[in-house]
């Protein structure tokens, strides 16, 4: 599908087994800022199975998420059942989601690395475009040592993150945590392993 670096089939292959490949527990930088989260309408961009959006439903937000893998979304849909939620799954790339103005409390992005420098800029300004004033944003990436560790993420240095490309790509937000880090990742078969990341989460003036 244009616009991702990695074709929709593998993912969807990816994404057809029984166990869930990110595992079903929320993602721990995710979780480790919850008091930062504040309530209201949040959003789960790319969220794969679902086991964030899920996890913010169970903390009382009304969640959207969505997902280019109808494998995925169908996953997710069970695991929000499981977990006796509502979430919103919508089957969209980014470029074909409805991103309303002004409309989320939260936007939270884990592990999106998916987009080329030129489109990661474009869905940075869907982004801030979408969040109210006053919303967070919260987004967990793979930092630039990643490439040592090999347990995760993408294989092209363009598509990780440091710190200076987050402040940047939004420099008139409120910064409020921005932090490179190792640690070992404990997150289904494709997430498992010491990692280098990235944790940013910021507030929209």
């Amino acid at each position: 599908m244009t616009g991702f670096s990695y074709p929709q089939d593998m993912w969807n292959k990816r994404f057809s087994t029984p166990d869930y490949v990110f595992g079903e527990q929320p993602n721990a930088f995710l979780v480790s800022q919850s008091a930062r989260l504040g309530h209201g309408h949040a959003l789960a961009l790319a969220d794969g199975e679902g086991r964030n959006s899920v996890w913010l439903a169970q903390q009382g937000f009304t969640v959207d998420a969505f997902d280019f893998s109808a494998v995925a979304i169908e996953k997710a849909k069970n695991l929000a059942e499981k977990q006796k939620v509502n979430v919103n799954f919508n089957c969209n790339a980014w470029q074909d989601f409805d991103w309303k103005t002004s409309h989320y409390d939260l936007i939270a992005g884990i592990f999106f690395q998916f987009a080329t420098p030129d489109e990661r800029a474009e869905l940075f300004e869907k982004i801030k475009k979408s969040l109210r004033s006053g919303g967070v944003l919260l987004i967990q990436g793979y930092g630039k040592n990643q490439l040592m560790f090999k347990t995760g993420g993408p294989d092209r240095p363009e598509h990780l993150y440091d710190e200076e490309l987050l402040r940047q790509a939004f420099s008139d937000f409120d910064v409020l945590v921005c932090e490179t880090y190792e640690t070992t990742l404990q997150e289904g078969v494709c997430h498992s392993g010491m990692s280098a990341l990235i944790g940013f989460v910021a507030r929209k003036p």
